[in-house]
């Protein structure tokens, strides 16, 4: 039976309960990135009350580099102007270290580029120039090719979750940025029952896909992460590639990422995601995973029956 992963948030688990969605092939995933880990415990308690034996993924926020603690939630950025972060706002303190002066940034799933202007350590900031106009808000992510793989795998907030992990037995556990199968192994020393699906979200994951389906049953293509480390325009070959290689491996492929983007808020899909998904589930994927569609979107029981209605097309 294939599987649907949805996020739960604001609106799938507040708005529309569990209760009124749920069937036995969905896994509910909750965001390890947002909230603090007071608030990620209460959301598997919520699940947990509402259906006692429902799957839960706790996705890991791993390795990546988040702004946060902004003043005001957010800050207004616009092209050719120059904006302060301090060392503070970032959820890896030491981020500074590991840029220089020039780096460019793509933040926000590529939405944002920055150019990293002076790096103040007397006043504990950095100074960025925009190239685009709009408002970062807090907990996006801040992107520079390679930096994944100067960084610590695991940052301290991976070790809390960890520990909810285990404390609640949950079912599945997502790492995210995985690099290699030191990785892996480095999570499995840490985690005692949960599956573990390794999130192919960075170059070098491709790079050493072989290694890391020797160490796990699950993988998911995050395309979002992925694409700004590979370049959208490989998006559609590397996604073949990695289902192609999944398969004959005999592992399971989850694939995420706006799949069904414009449903957040309009209750019918696009054709473009509709033919995507049924060619994406010809291919073989074990399963999809519904990120903002269902966590804040205003349709989340529409996208699940979309999602249904297509798996019963594929034959």
């Amino acid at each position: 039976m294939k599987k649907i992963i949805v996020t739960v948030g604001p609106s799938l688990g507040n708005k529309v309960s569990i209760r009124e969605v749920h069937s036995e092939n969905i896994i509910y995933r909750i965001n390890g990135a947002l909230g603090d880990t007071h608030t990620i415990e209460e959301n598997i308690l919520k699940i947990k009350n509402q259906i006692n034996d429902a799957k839960i993924l706790l996705d890991l926020p791993g390795n990546k580099i988040r702004v946060t603690n902004l003043e005001y939630g957010f800050i207004e950025v616009e092209s050719g102007k120059e904006f302060d972060v301090y060392f503070h706002q970032f959820n890896f303190k030491e981020f500074y270290k590991y840029i220089k002066v020039g780096d460019i940034i793509l933040a926000n799933d590529s939405i944002f580029k920055f150019e990293v202007v002076c790096i103040d350590k007397k006043n504990k900031k950095i100074k960025f120039k925009s190239y685009s106009s709009g408002r970062l808000l807090n907990n996006k992510g801040f992107h520079i090719k390679g930096i994944n793989n100067r960084l610590p795998f695991l940052f301290e907030r991976d070790f809390q979750l960890i520990e909810l992990v285990n404390r609640y037995k949950l079912d599945f556990v997502g790492l995210s940025f995985v690099r290699d199968e030191k990785d892996i192994k480095l999570a499995k020393n840490l985690i005692n029952n949960s599956q573990i699906i390794a999130k192919v979200e960075t170059k070098k994951a491709v790079e050493n896909l072989n290694n890391i389906l020797n160490e796990v049953d699950y993988i998911l293509i995050d395309r979002g992460d992925l694409s700004t480390e590979v370049g959208l325009f490989k998006i559609p070959v590397i996604q073949e590639q990695i289902i192609k290689k999944t398969l004959f491996f005999n592992k399971k492929i989850f694939l995420a990422t706006q799949i069904l983007k414009s449903m957040e808020s309009t209750p019918i899909p696009t054709f473009p995601e509709i033919i995507d998904l049924y060619n994406a589930i010809n291919k073989g994927i074990y399963g999809v995973q519904l990120s903002e569609e269902t966590a804040i979107g205003d349709y989340p029981k529409k996208c699940l029956n979309v999602i249904k209605k297509i798996l019963g097309e594929v034959k």
